[in-house]
Protein backbone atom coordinates (compact mmCIF):
# COMPACT_ATOMS: atom_id res chain seq x y z
CA UNK A 1 0.00 0.00 0.00
CA UNK A 2 1.55 3.21 -0.90
CA UNK A 3 1.69 6.26 1.52
CA UNK A 4 -0.11 8.98 1.81
CA UNK A 5 0.49 11.76 -0.63
CA UNK A 6 1.13 14.84 1.29
CA UNK A 7 1.58 18.58 -0.96
CA UNK A 8 3.53 21.31 1.09
CA UNK A 9 3.66 24.84 -0.16
CA UNK A 10 6.24 27.33 0.48
CA UNK A 11 8.55 24.70 1.00
CA UNK A 12 11.46 26.77 -0.47
CA UNK A 13 10.46 28.96 2.83
CA UNK A 14 11.72 28.92 6.50
CA UNK A 15 9.11 26.45 8.29
CA UNK A 16 8.51 24.32 4.70
CA UNK A 17 11.84 23.71 4.03
CA UNK A 18 12.01 21.93 7.80
CA UNK A 19 8.84 20.49 7.31
CA UNK A 20 9.33 18.10 4.37
CA UNK A 21 11.93 16.22 5.56
CA UNK A 22 10.33 15.71 8.31
CA UNK A 23 7.15 13.98 6.49
CA UNK A 24 10.01 12.05 4.38
CA UNK A 25 11.36 10.50 7.99
CA UNK A 26 7.51 9.57 8.58
CA UNK A 27 7.37 7.51 5.82
CA UNK A 28 4.76 10.30 3.58
CA UNK A 29 5.06 11.08 0.11
CA UNK A 30 5.94 14.77 -0.91
CA UNK A 31 4.69 16.66 -3.92
CA UNK A 32 6.68 20.00 -3.14
CA UNK A 33 4.51 22.92 -4.81
CA UNK A 34 7.01 25.84 -5.55
CA UNK A 35 6.81 28.71 -8.20
CA UNK A 36 11.15 28.06 -8.40
CA UNK A 37 11.72 24.51 -8.56
CA UNK A 38 15.36 25.29 -8.87
CA UNK A 39 15.53 27.07 -4.91
CA UNK A 40 15.27 23.36 -4.10
CA UNK A 41 18.29 22.05 -6.10
CA UNK A 42 20.97 20.99 -3.83
CA UNK A 43 18.80 20.19 -0.60
CA UNK A 44 19.50 16.82 0.34
CA UNK A 45 15.93 15.25 0.59
CA UNK A 46 15.37 16.68 -2.87
CA UNK A 47 16.42 13.68 -4.53
CA UNK A 48 14.71 11.75 -2.43
CA UNK A 49 12.22 8.78 -4.11
CA UNK A 50 9.09 9.83 -2.12
CA UNK A 51 9.75 13.39 -3.11
CA UNK A 52 8.07 15.10 -6.47
CA UNK A 53 8.52 18.79 -7.15
CA UNK A 54 6.39 20.47 -9.12
CA UNK A 55 6.38 23.79 -10.79
CA UNK A 56 3.07 26.15 -9.48
CA UNK A 57 1.15 29.01 -9.99
CA UNK A 58 -0.85 29.30 -6.97
CA UNK A 59 -3.03 32.36 -9.18
CA UNK A 60 -4.03 29.87 -11.98
CA UNK A 61 -6.21 27.46 -10.46
CA UNK A 62 -6.65 24.65 -13.58
CA UNK A 63 -3.07 23.96 -13.01
CA UNK A 64 -2.84 24.50 -9.69
CA UNK A 65 -5.98 22.12 -9.25
CA UNK A 66 -3.91 18.94 -11.47
CA UNK A 67 -1.32 19.42 -9.61
CA UNK A 68 -3.16 18.37 -6.38
CA UNK A 69 -4.70 15.34 -8.02
CA UNK A 70 -4.03 12.27 -5.64
CA UNK A 71 -3.25 14.82 -2.57
CA UNK A 72 -5.19 13.43 0.75
CA UNK A 73 -3.58 16.69 2.67
CA UNK A 74 -2.65 20.03 1.69
CA UNK A 75 -0.09 22.30 4.23
CA UNK A 76 -0.48 25.69 3.01
CA UNK A 77 2.67 27.74 4.11
CA UNK A 78 2.34 30.73 1.72
CA UNK A 79 3.13 33.89 3.16
CA UNK A 80 3.59 37.01 0.47
CA UNK A 81 4.77 39.48 2.78
CA UNK A 82 8.62 39.66 1.28
CA UNK A 83 7.44 39.63 -2.15
CA UNK A 84 3.95 42.00 -2.59
CA UNK A 85 5.64 44.93 -0.27
CA UNK A 86 2.62 46.93 1.04
CA UNK A 87 0.07 45.16 -0.39
CA UNK A 88 0.77 41.52 0.83
CA UNK A 89 -2.72 41.22 3.12
CA UNK A 90 -4.71 41.56 -0.56
CA UNK A 91 -2.27 38.89 -2.09
CA UNK A 92 -2.42 36.62 0.34
CA UNK A 93 -6.22 36.60 0.24
CA UNK A 94 -6.29 35.89 -3.24
CA UNK A 95 -3.79 33.36 -3.39
CA UNK A 96 -5.67 31.58 -0.40
CA UNK A 97 -8.96 31.75 -2.22
CA UNK A 98 -7.24 30.27 -5.38
CA UNK A 99 -5.53 27.56 -3.64
CA UNK A 100 -9.35 26.69 -2.04
CA UNK A 101 -10.80 26.26 -5.15
CA UNK A 102 -8.04 24.24 -6.48
CA UNK A 103 -8.30 21.97 -3.59
CA UNK A 104 -12.20 21.70 -3.67
CA UNK A 105 -11.74 20.77 -7.78
CA UNK A 106 -9.01 18.32 -6.61
CA UNK A 107 -11.03 16.51 -3.87
CA UNK A 108 -8.57 17.27 -1.43
CA UNK A 109 -9.73 15.83 1.94
CA UNK A 110 -8.21 18.63 3.93
CA UNK A 111 -5.61 21.59 3.78
CA UNK A 112 -3.32 22.57 6.92
CA UNK A 113 -2.29 26.17 7.75
CA UNK A 114 -0.18 27.62 10.12
CA UNK A 115 -1.47 31.50 11.04
CA UNK A 116 -0.26 34.01 13.59
CA UNK A 117 -1.35 33.90 17.07
CA UNK A 118 -3.25 37.18 18.30
CA UNK A 119 -6.27 38.08 20.16
CA UNK A 120 -9.04 39.16 17.80
CA UNK A 121 -11.05 42.01 17.61
CA UNK A 122 -10.28 45.80 16.00
CA UNK A 123 -7.11 46.44 17.29
CA UNK A 124 -5.43 43.51 15.75
CA UNK A 125 -2.34 44.48 13.41
CA UNK A 126 -2.42 44.33 9.89
CA UNK A 127 -0.06 41.53 9.42
CA UNK A 128 -2.40 39.27 12.02
CA UNK A 129 -5.67 39.83 10.80
CA UNK A 130 -4.43 39.27 7.30
CA UNK A 131 -3.32 35.60 8.80
CA UNK A 132 -7.34 35.55 9.77
CA UNK A 133 -8.52 36.85 6.49
CA UNK A 134 -6.31 33.52 5.03
CA UNK A 135 -7.66 31.78 7.14
CA UNK A 136 -11.45 32.16 6.40
CA UNK A 137 -10.25 32.03 2.54
CA UNK A 138 -8.84 28.65 3.03
CA UNK A 139 -11.84 27.55 4.64
CA UNK A 140 -14.46 29.16 1.72
CA UNK A 141 -14.40 25.96 -0.66
CA UNK A 142 -16.15 23.78 2.56
CA UNK A 143 -12.70 21.52 2.72
CA UNK A 144 -11.63 21.62 6.77
CA UNK A 145 -8.94 23.47 7.06
CA UNK A 146 -6.79 22.75 10.50
CA UNK A 147 -4.98 26.01 11.94
CA UNK A 148 -2.16 26.15 13.83
CA UNK A 149 -2.01 29.72 15.21
CA UNK A 150 2.06 30.73 16.26
CA UNK A 151 3.91 33.89 17.68
CA UNK A 152 7.22 33.84 17.23
CA UNK A 153 9.27 30.80 16.28
CA UNK A 154 12.78 30.78 17.53
CA UNK A 155 15.29 28.83 15.79
CA UNK A 156 18.31 29.25 13.60
CA UNK A 157 17.33 31.25 10.35
CA UNK A 158 14.23 32.61 11.93
CA UNK A 159 13.77 36.18 10.92
CA UNK A 160 12.54 36.50 14.68
CA UNK A 161 15.71 35.17 16.02
CA UNK A 162 17.70 37.30 13.84
CA UNK A 163 15.77 40.29 14.89
CA UNK A 164 16.48 39.64 18.21
CA UNK A 165 19.96 38.40 18.22
CA UNK A 166 21.49 41.41 16.69
CA UNK A 167 19.56 44.34 18.58
CA UNK A 168 20.93 42.38 21.45
CA UNK A 169 24.81 41.93 20.36
CA UNK A 170 24.71 44.87 18.78
CA UNK A 171 22.67 47.50 21.25
CA UNK A 172 23.82 47.26 24.81
CA UNK A 173 21.58 50.36 25.55
CA UNK A 174 18.10 50.02 24.06
CA UNK A 175 15.14 52.76 23.30
CA UNK A 176 12.68 50.66 22.65
CA UNK A 177 8.50 51.14 22.12
CA UNK A 178 6.25 49.82 24.72
CA UNK A 179 5.55 46.50 23.06
CA UNK A 180 8.54 45.48 24.99
CA UNK A 181 6.56 44.93 28.32
CA UNK A 182 3.74 43.00 25.94
CA UNK A 183 3.18 39.10 26.86
CA UNK A 184 4.17 36.54 24.22
CA UNK A 185 5.04 33.20 24.19
CA UNK A 186 7.68 32.05 21.47
CA UNK A 187 8.07 28.88 20.07
CA UNK A 188 10.92 26.40 19.26
CA UNK A 189 11.26 25.48 15.30
CA UNK A 190 11.20 21.91 16.65
CA UNK A 191 7.87 22.04 18.58
CA UNK A 192 6.02 23.51 15.44
CA UNK A 193 7.47 21.14 12.98
CA UNK A 194 6.17 18.71 15.62
CA UNK A 195 2.61 19.72 15.59
CA UNK A 196 2.41 20.66 11.75
CA UNK A 197 3.43 17.03 11.66
CA UNK A 198 1.47 15.86 14.42
CA UNK A 199 -1.74 16.99 13.64
CA UNK A 200 -1.61 14.51 10.39
CA UNK A 201 -2.22 11.28 12.85
CA UNK A 202 -4.85 13.14 14.70
CA UNK A 203 -8.38 12.63 13.61
CA UNK A 204 -9.41 15.31 16.22
CA UNK A 205 -7.60 18.33 14.78
CA UNK A 206 -9.66 18.23 11.37
CA UNK A 207 -11.38 21.58 10.77
CA UNK A 208 -10.45 22.99 14.33
CA UNK A 209 -8.19 25.84 15.17
CA UNK A 210 -5.34 25.43 17.58
CA UNK A 211 -3.00 27.87 19.47
CA UNK A 212 0.46 26.39 19.96
CA UNK A 213 3.01 28.26 21.84
CA UNK A 214 6.02 27.19 23.88
CA UNK A 215 6.27 26.39 27.67
CA UNK A 216 7.03 30.16 28.90
CA UNK A 217 4.59 33.51 29.09
CA UNK A 218 7.37 36.29 28.73
CA UNK A 219 7.43 40.02 27.74
CA UNK A 220 9.60 41.03 24.80
CA UNK A 221 12.12 42.55 26.92
CA UNK A 222 12.39 39.09 29.17
CA UNK A 223 13.62 37.56 25.49
CA UNK A 224 16.20 40.59 25.63
CA UNK A 225 18.11 38.90 28.80
CA UNK A 226 17.76 35.66 28.08
CA UNK A 227 19.45 36.08 24.50
CA UNK A 228 21.58 38.36 25.86
CA UNK A 229 22.07 35.53 28.69
CA UNK A 230 22.64 33.01 25.90
CA UNK A 231 25.69 35.67 24.31
CA UNK A 232 27.30 35.96 27.58
CA UNK A 233 27.08 39.39 27.24
CA UNK A 234 26.31 41.99 30.04
CA UNK A 235 22.80 42.71 31.18
CA UNK A 236 20.71 45.18 28.06
CA UNK A 237 19.68 48.44 29.45
CA UNK A 238 16.17 48.79 27.96
CA UNK A 239 14.67 52.08 27.56
CA UNK A 240 10.92 52.19 26.74
CA UNK A 241 9.18 55.07 25.05
CA UNK A 242 5.50 55.45 24.40
CA UNK A 243 6.26 57.90 21.21
CA UNK A 244 7.90 54.94 19.36
CA UNK A 245 5.74 53.89 16.30
CA UNK A 246 5.85 50.32 14.53
CA UNK A 247 6.88 52.96 11.11
CA UNK A 248 9.98 54.01 13.39
CA UNK A 249 10.88 50.95 15.16
CA UNK A 250 10.72 48.93 11.51
CA UNK A 251 12.81 51.65 9.97
CA UNK A 252 15.48 51.04 13.11
CA UNK A 253 15.07 47.06 12.84
CA UNK A 254 16.36 48.12 9.29
CA UNK A 255 19.49 49.96 10.26
CA UNK A 256 20.54 47.79 13.09
CA UNK A 257 19.46 44.20 11.57
CA UNK A 258 19.28 41.58 8.12
CA UNK A 259 15.78 42.04 7.58
CA UNK A 260 14.60 45.54 5.46
CA UNK A 261 12.08 48.09 6.34
CA UNK A 262 9.28 46.28 4.61
CA UNK A 263 9.35 42.72 6.25
CA UNK A 264 10.08 44.87 9.52
CA UNK A 265 7.11 46.87 9.50
CA UNK A 266 4.21 44.24 9.70
CA UNK A 267 6.37 42.10 12.34
CA UNK A 268 7.14 45.64 14.50
CA UNK A 269 3.09 46.46 14.10
CA UNK A 270 2.20 42.73 15.26
CA UNK A 271 4.49 43.25 18.50
CA UNK A 272 1.70 45.32 20.17
CA UNK A 273 -0.47 42.37 20.29
CA UNK A 274 -0.52 40.48 23.06
CA UNK A 275 0.33 36.48 21.69
CA UNK A 276 0.05 34.14 24.51
CA UNK A 277 -2.16 30.71 23.80
CA UNK A 278 -5.43 31.16 25.09
CA UNK A 279 -6.41 27.40 25.66
CA UNK A 280 -4.00 24.54 25.26
CA UNK A 281 -5.49 21.64 23.71
CA UNK A 282 -2.92 20.89 21.03
CA UNK A 283 -1.05 20.21 23.75
CA UNK A 284 -3.17 17.24 24.87
CA UNK A 285 -3.72 15.80 21.29
CA UNK A 286 -0.23 15.88 20.55
CA UNK A 287 2.23 15.61 23.57
CA UNK A 288 5.73 16.66 23.00
CA UNK A 289 8.40 17.92 24.55
CA UNK A 290 8.24 21.65 24.80
CA UNK A 291 11.52 23.57 24.97
CA UNK A 292 11.75 26.69 26.89
CA UNK A 293 12.87 30.05 25.47
CA UNK A 294 16.38 29.95 26.90
CA UNK A 295 16.69 25.90 25.49
CA UNK A 296 15.62 27.45 21.90
CA UNK A 297 17.92 30.12 21.88
CA UNK A 298 20.69 27.78 22.93
CA UNK A 299 19.35 25.13 19.70
CA UNK A 300 19.86 28.20 17.50
CA UNK A 301 23.11 29.19 18.59
CA UNK A 302 24.79 25.79 18.59
CA UNK A 303 22.82 25.19 14.53
CA UNK A 304 24.20 28.30 13.72
CA UNK A 305 27.99 27.21 15.39
CA UNK A 306 27.97 23.81 13.87
CA UNK A 307 26.80 25.38 10.50
CA UNK A 308 23.82 23.29 10.24
CA UNK A 309 21.24 25.87 9.03
CA UNK A 310 19.28 23.93 6.67
CA UNK A 311 16.47 26.97 5.94
CA UNK A 312 16.69 30.62 6.62
CA UNK A 313 14.03 33.78 6.32
CA UNK A 314 16.42 35.47 3.53
CA UNK A 315 15.76 32.15 1.13
CA UNK A 316 11.96 32.72 0.88
CA UNK A 317 10.65 34.88 -0.95
CA UNK A 318 10.17 35.98 -5.61
CA UNK A 319 13.48 35.75 -7.85
CA UNK A 320 12.70 38.43 -10.04
CA UNK A 321 13.15 37.15 -13.76
CA UNK A 322 16.50 37.95 -15.69
CA UNK A 323 16.79 41.57 -17.35
CA UNK A 324 15.84 41.20 -20.66
CA UNK A 325 19.88 41.70 -21.91
CA UNK A 326 19.33 41.92 -25.16
CA UNK A 327 16.74 44.49 -25.03
CA UNK A 328 18.49 47.58 -24.21
CA UNK A 329 22.43 49.09 -23.10
CA UNK A 330 24.47 46.53 -21.44
CA UNK A 331 27.26 47.67 -19.92
CA UNK A 332 30.04 44.78 -19.45
CA UNK A 333 33.47 44.19 -17.25
CA UNK A 334 34.43 41.02 -18.00
CA UNK A 335 37.85 39.73 -16.89
CA UNK A 336 39.81 36.79 -16.85
CA UNK A 337 42.69 34.69 -15.36
CA UNK A 338 44.09 31.27 -15.64
CA UNK A 339 44.32 29.62 -12.37
CA UNK A 340 46.96 26.92 -11.56
CA UNK A 341 44.35 24.75 -9.78
CA UNK A 342 41.47 22.19 -10.05
CA UNK A 343 38.00 23.47 -11.50
CA UNK A 344 36.55 22.61 -8.00
CA UNK A 345 38.89 24.71 -6.16
CA UNK A 346 38.06 27.44 -7.83
CA UNK A 347 34.92 27.03 -8.15
CA UNK A 348 34.53 26.81 -4.45
CA UNK A 349 36.91 29.65 -3.51
CA UNK A 350 34.08 31.87 -5.85
CA UNK A 351 31.46 30.11 -3.80
CA UNK A 352 32.97 31.80 -0.49
CA UNK A 353 32.46 34.83 -1.28
CA UNK A 354 30.01 36.95 0.83
CA UNK A 355 29.35 37.29 4.41
CA UNK A 356 31.83 36.83 6.81
CA UNK A 357 34.93 35.96 4.41
CA UNK A 358 34.04 39.02 2.48
CA UNK A 359 34.49 39.89 -1.59
CA UNK A 360 38.08 39.00 -1.32
CA UNK A 361 39.69 43.00 -2.02
CA UNK A 362 38.46 46.77 -1.51
CA UNK A 363 36.56 45.48 1.48
CA UNK A 364 36.53 49.32 2.68
CA UNK A 365 34.31 49.98 -0.37
CA UNK A 366 31.95 46.62 -0.19
CA UNK A 367 31.34 48.76 2.71
CA UNK A 368 30.91 51.94 2.23
CA UNK A 369 28.13 50.75 -0.30
CA UNK A 370 26.54 48.51 1.81
CA UNK A 371 26.31 51.51 4.37
CA UNK A 372 24.94 53.86 1.37
CA UNK A 373 22.43 50.90 0.15
CA UNK A 374 21.11 50.70 3.91
CA UNK A 375 20.51 54.32 4.32
CA UNK A 376 18.77 54.24 1.24
CA UNK A 377 16.51 51.47 2.04
CA UNK A 378 17.97 48.35 0.49
CA UNK A 379 19.39 45.19 2.32
CA UNK A 380 22.93 46.48 2.57
CA UNK A 381 25.53 43.83 3.63
CA UNK A 382 23.78 42.31 6.98
CA UNK A 383 22.25 39.59 5.62
CA UNK A 384 25.10 37.57 5.21
CA UNK A 385 24.46 34.14 4.04
CA UNK A 386 23.43 30.60 5.32
CA UNK A 387 26.50 28.41 4.87
CA UNK A 388 30.09 30.38 5.06
CA UNK A 389 31.08 27.29 2.56
CA UNK A 390 28.08 26.19 0.39
CA UNK A 391 25.76 28.40 -1.63
CA UNK A 392 22.13 27.19 -3.18
CA UNK A 393 19.72 28.63 -5.58
CA UNK A 394 17.87 31.19 -4.70
CA UNK A 395 19.81 32.14 -1.31
CA UNK A 396 21.05 35.61 -0.37
CA UNK A 397 24.88 36.61 -0.54
CA UNK A 398 24.98 40.29 1.10
CA UNK A 399 22.93 42.28 -0.88
CA UNK A 400 23.35 39.91 -3.92
CA UNK A 401 20.72 36.60 -4.80
CA UNK A 402 21.87 33.25 -6.45
CA UNK A 403 20.08 32.65 -9.54
CA UNK A 404 22.25 29.98 -11.37
CA UNK A 405 24.62 27.70 -10.48
CA UNK A 406 26.60 24.69 -11.77
CA UNK A 407 28.79 22.66 -9.94
CA UNK A 408 32.71 23.25 -10.32
CA UNK A 409 31.20 25.32 -13.49
CA UNK A 410 29.38 28.70 -12.80
CA UNK A 411 27.63 30.63 -10.09
CA UNK A 412 25.44 33.53 -11.38
CA UNK A 413 24.47 36.21 -8.82
CA UNK A 414 21.50 39.08 -9.09
CA UNK A 415 22.34 42.63 -7.44
CA UNK A 416 19.24 43.17 -4.88
CA UNK A 417 20.94 46.57 -3.66
CA UNK A 418 19.26 49.81 -4.37
CA UNK A 419 20.27 50.36 -8.02
CA UNK A 420 19.19 52.85 -11.21
CA UNK A 421 18.93 49.44 -13.16
CA UNK A 422 19.75 45.74 -12.99
CA UNK A 423 23.30 44.09 -12.12
CA UNK A 424 24.52 40.28 -12.40
CA UNK A 425 27.69 39.37 -11.11
CA UNK A 426 28.93 35.62 -13.24
CA UNK A 427 31.57 33.50 -12.64
CA UNK A 428 32.49 30.49 -14.93
CA UNK A 429 35.33 28.12 -15.04
CA UNK A 430 36.55 26.28 -17.69
CA UNK A 431 39.09 23.35 -17.11
CA UNK A 432 42.26 24.09 -20.19
CA UNK A 433 43.62 21.09 -21.54
CA UNK A 434 47.19 21.11 -19.81
CA UNK A 435 45.89 21.69 -16.24
CA UNK A 436 44.39 24.28 -13.92
CA UNK A 437 41.36 26.71 -15.62
CA UNK A 438 40.57 29.89 -16.66
CA UNK A 439 38.30 31.86 -14.43
CA UNK A 440 35.79 34.29 -16.13
CA UNK A 441 34.25 37.05 -14.34
CA UNK A 442 31.24 39.02 -15.89
CA UNK A 443 29.65 42.04 -14.43
CA UNK A 444 26.56 43.09 -16.78
CA UNK A 445 24.65 46.42 -15.61
CA UNK A 446 21.77 47.16 -17.69
CA UNK A 447 21.04 51.45 -16.74
CA UNK A 448 17.60 52.65 -16.23
CA UNK A 449 17.44 55.96 -17.48
CA UNK A 450 19.95 59.01 -16.80
CA UNK A 451 20.54 57.96 -13.28
CA UNK A 452 21.57 54.34 -14.08
CA UNK A 453 23.87 55.84 -16.81
CA UNK A 454 25.40 58.23 -14.19
CA UNK A 455 25.74 55.51 -12.14
CA UNK A 456 27.66 53.34 -14.59
CA UNK A 457 30.13 55.89 -15.33
CA UNK A 458 30.82 56.85 -11.79
CA UNK A 459 31.14 53.45 -10.61
CA UNK A 460 33.31 51.81 -13.20
CA UNK A 461 37.02 53.36 -12.23
CA UNK A 462 36.97 51.66 -9.00
CA UNK A 463 36.58 47.82 -10.54
CA UNK A 464 39.86 47.64 -11.38
CA UNK A 465 40.37 48.00 -7.57
CA UNK A 466 36.48 45.69 -7.10
CA UNK A 467 36.70 43.30 -9.72
CA UNK A 468 40.20 42.82 -10.35
CA UNK A 469 41.10 42.62 -6.88
CA UNK A 470 38.36 39.67 -6.02
CA UNK A 471 39.46 38.08 -8.84
CA UNK A 472 43.20 37.38 -7.33
CA UNK A 473 41.69 36.95 -4.05
CA UNK A 474 40.02 34.08 -5.64
CA UNK A 475 43.30 32.46 -7.38
CA UNK A 476 44.82 33.01 -3.94
CA UNK A 477 42.31 31.01 -2.30
CA UNK A 478 41.90 28.44 -4.75
CA UNK A 479 45.90 27.73 -4.74
CA UNK A 480 45.09 27.21 -1.07
CA UNK A 481 41.89 25.10 -1.04
CA UNK A 482 43.82 22.63 -3.65
CA UNK A 483 47.35 22.72 -1.42
CA UNK A 484 45.32 21.34 1.37
CA UNK A 485 44.17 18.32 -0.25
Amino acid sequence: MNPSLIAVTGATGYVGGRLVPRLLELGYRVRCLVRSPGKLTGRAWSSHPNVEIVRADLTNETPLAESLDGVEAAYYLVHSMMSAGGDYARHDQVLARSFAEAARTAQVSRIIYLGGLGETGPDLSEHLSSRREVEQALGSTGIPVTVLRAAMIIGSGSASFEILRYLVERLPIMVTPKWVSTPCQPIAIRNVIGYLTGVLESAATVGGVFDIGGSEIVTYRDLMREMAESLGLRRRIVIPLPILTPRLSSYWIHLVTPLSKDIAKPLAEGLRNPVVCRDRRIAELIPQPLLTVREAIDEARKRIAARDVPTSWSMAGAIPGDPDWAGGKVFRDERKLRIEAPDWAVYRAVCRVGGGHGWYAAGWLWKLRGWIDLLVGGPGLRRGRRDPETVGYGEALDFWRVVGLERDRRLALRAEMKLPGEARLEFLVNPTPRSGCELTQRALFEPRGLFGLLYWYAVAPLHHFVFGGMLRGIEREARRLAAEL
